[in-house]
């Protein structure tokens, strides 16, 4: 079995608290015609990089029905970096476009089967998966980046084209597993494609 949620697969719910201090749940987007979920962190240089580049994709899309919310999985024992009070520091500071949700116990990633961050999962309005990947093609220096997969994804989506690639393999560091080494990946967590 993979270890990664396959296409066409339900999101899997959640209920998790959000820097603002709220906790969400997939139904606190449900007036969302489409739905992005991507697992990102404070310190990973993939994310870091590729930060604004995700912040110009959301707000393109935001009239057009797209929520996007990020989710933090990282071991803050790994990565002291990754805890919720550095969390709501750095979306004081940036102000991102997106809810930031903090999945302390880690069940969340594993229920999508998160492999790096940045790793985004799209949703249509059934909340079947029909992208997940990488966003761009080189997310740690973006002024090098030839394709932006997630725009390209939410382009097609919401204009009612089918998804032209639908998966790609995501590009960044891997989560940070509680108990584990820093760079331990699952077993069954290989690449997607």
């Amino acid at each position: 079995m993979s270890f990664t949620l396959q296409l066409g697969a339900q999101a899997p719910d959640f209920e998790l608290k959000a820097t603002d201090g709220a906790l969400y749940s997939l139904a606190s987007f449900a007036s969302a015609d489409y739905l992005v979920v991507f697992f990102t962190c404070n310190h990973c240089p993939y994310v870091v990089g590729s930060d604004e580049v995700t912040r110009h994709t959301a707000e393109k899309f935001k009239d057009k029905g797209v929520a996007f919310v990020g989710i933090n999985a990282n071991s803050e024992n790994t990565y002291p970096e990754d805890s919720f009070e550095h969390m709501i520091i750095r979306m004081e500071e940036h102000r991102f476009p997106w809810v930031y949700l903090r999945d302390m116990d880690q069940d969340v990633a594993r229920a999508y089967g998160a492999l790096r961050t940045p790793h985004f999962f799209v949703f249509d309005q059934q909340r079947r998966l029909v992208y997940t990947g990488r966003g761009v093609d080189n997310p740690r220096e973006t002024a090098k980046m030839t394709t932006n997969d997630l725009e390209r994804a939410l382009t097609e989506l919401t204009s009612g084209q089918p998804v032209s690639v639908p998966l790609t393999n995501p590009i960044g560091c891997n989560v940070k597993w509680e108990g584990q080494d820093a760079h331990w990946m699952p077993a069954e967590a290989c690449d997607l494609v």
